[in-house]
């Protein structure tokens, strides 16, 4: 398996079907290539579960980040 990633920004005006209609939005094309003699429930199932991974969690969620000096 491999994965690569790109990102870029876009106006949020050019994204249809984003949420944010002002500014900038941070876009990443995933593309995943997997190898080997899968059938297509197993090509799903990956699939699936790159979804659920804790990065994209994150990265798909609202964040927040609070920062205090010390």
């Amino acid at each position: 398996m491999s994965v690569r990633l790109r990102y870029s920004r876009i106006h949020a005006e050019d994204c249809a079907d984003c949420e944010t209609s002002n500014g900038w939005i941070d876009h990443i094309d995933r593309d995943v290539e997997l190898t080997g003699d899968l059938d297509d429930a197993q090509r799903q199932r990956l699939l699936h579960i790159a979804e659920r991974c804790p990065v994209h969690q994150t990265l798909t969620s609202e964040v927040r980040i609070a920062t205090s000096l010390s």
